[in-house]
């Protein structure tokens, strides 16, 4: 059964119908389309549109439906088959002719007052709501992993890095801390998307509004919505709102992604500066010493199937004129692709994250063998006057007369420093050690000792995480530069 049989003479075409149907996809949306459904049927029967007691009948046939697809009962078909018991070509059309087989033309009824134009939308609101919620509170774990791993190690220094090359020493847990501040603001956009997505289309119909005296704001408070879309014609043209999650997800999966970048570099031989535990690796099916960060490697590449989701729907969307177009289907596989693997990367990245055991000796060893410090020196004179980019080359032309000898900063004795500047005193030498390089920094936000201890002391208070030290200890490294 088709919802426009009266005027048309033949059957759609079963390659048509194969081909147009999107019962596969959308089957996935049986909930909200049922939630969706009570509420208009509840809506009809306040507004004396129907009677009071067929509202009675059809909400019971809809819980009833609900509770044969929630058993398992729920063969889909886009055309009848003896397997088939929802058929249709989407989802709402199978519940439709599946209540209409139980209560018999009352099922027809329900669709009072309304399109499918607005009840997709209805359904994608409603999923989005609930997908939403789940992503939030997996990026809060994320997120409480880090503050934690942070703790544990909040203790080791590391060489910072800029373009892939050793910049300044850095507390680790000042790295860590800031995928807690990117995820952070992951979830305000989640947070912040949901005040675009919780209002309710239904009572837009096709795309006029209707005729019924119907009461969209009653249908939109029993729905949990906060007020309704406004124009009937945007209410059912536009997916602004589902281009807005999916460009969340983007975004959050390109911050996991860097995340599994560092993991993949960070875990090999060649950098030797963490270990992700062996449950959440893998081994080679020829070499047996391998032990391979394929998890990582999975985020990092899921990374653009979600970025794809965004530009399909952004494309499906660019040249569409108002109101509803069928090309607009094409938006329910996406979402759901979007959804579940950013969940599903983000519950990966917390597991990975868990397991990890940093190597605080190689930090150490990284930490002496690099002009780290050559800002330190830049820094002191200009404390003693010297213009910042005079500074600069004067420090730059000292690390490259150190490159050429084969020599560190730490090697140069003062007499070697004041022959580039009189401005150096004894006073530089302690401006060669890692450790004091963090205590002397200053501004709020910095990887000093005082300010880590802040940020952890905050991100523990907000995500309530339950504190298991009182203060950062610092490791005493001196360096070679």
């Amino acid at each position: 059964m088709t919802a426009w049989k009266g005027r048309f003479r033949k059957r759609l075409h079963p390659a048509a119908l194969t081909f147009s149907s999107s019962l596969p996809v959308d089957k996935r949306l049986y909930k909200e389309d049922i939630e969706g459904s009570l509420a208009h049927v509840a809506m009809l029967a306040k507004q004396k549109i129907i009677a009071a007691r067929e509202a009675k009948v059809i909400r019971a046939a809809l819980r009833a439906i609900r509770r044969e697809i929630e058993t398992g009962n729920m063969a889909f078909g886009a055309s009848p088959s003896r397997n088939s018991r929802f058929v249709g070509e989407d989802v709402h059309m199978a519940i439709e002719n599946r209540l209409i087989k139980k209560i018999g033309s009352l099922g027809g009824k329900l669709h009072t007052a309304r399109s499918r134009n607005d009840q997709v939308v209805l359904d994608e609101r409603l999923y989005l709501r609930t997908a939403i919620a789940g992503i939030r509170k997996l990026l809060r774990r994320l997120q409480k992993a880090f503050v934690t791993k942070a703790e544990e190690y909040d203790h080791v220094l590391m060489p910072g890095y800029t373009h892939l090359q050793r910049a300044q020493p850095v507390l680790l847990a000042h790295h860590l801390l800031a995928y807690v501040s990117m995820f952070d603001r992951d979830y305000d956009r989640f947070t912040d998307a949901l005040k675009r997505i919780n209002k309710s289309p239904l009572g837009a119909a096709a795309l006029a509004g209707t005729s019924f005296p119907i009461d969209r704001d009653f249908a939109s408070s029993k729905l949990g919505f906060n007020g309704i879309v406004g124009n009937s014609i945007d209410a059912v043209s536009d997916r602004d709102v589902q281009i807005e999650f999916l460009a969340a997800c983007a975004i959050t999966m390109m911050h996991l992604s860097r995340f599994a970048e560092e993991l993949v570099l960070w875990s090999s031989q060649e950098w030797n500066f963490v270990e992700i535990g062996e449950e959440l690796t893998t081994g080679s099916s020829i070499m047996p010493q391998k032990k391979n960060p394929d998890i990582a490697e999975l985020v990092r590449g899921k990374t653009g199937r979600v970025y794809g989701d965004l530009m399909a729907l952004l494309t499906v969307m660019k040249g569409l004129p108002l109101a509803y177009n069928r090309d607009m289907q094409e938006d329910k596989g996406l979402l759901f692709d979007a959804a579940d693997t950013t969940a599903d990367c983000l519950q990966m990245c917390s597991l990975m994250l868990e397991s990890l055991s940093f190597n605080a000796e190689r930090f150490a060893r990284e930490l002496r063998g690099d002009f780290l410090l050559a800002t330190e020196l830049a820094d002191y004179l200009v404390r003693k006057g010297l213009p910042f980019r005079e500074a600069h080359a004067l420090v730059g032309g000292i690390v490259h007369d150190c490159m050429k000898r084969k020599r560190s900063l730490a090697d140069l004795s003062l007499e070697e420093l004041q022959k580039h500047s009189k401005r150096f005193g004894k006073d530089t030498r302690g401006l060669l050690d890692v450790r004091g390089s963090l205590l002397r920094k200053k501004s709020s936000g910095s990887t000093s000792p005082k300010e880590v201890r802040k940020a952890i002391q905050a991100w523990r208070s907000r995500l309530g995480i339950s504190s298991r030290r009182k203060g950062i200890r610092i490791a005493s490294h001196k360096t070679k530069s």
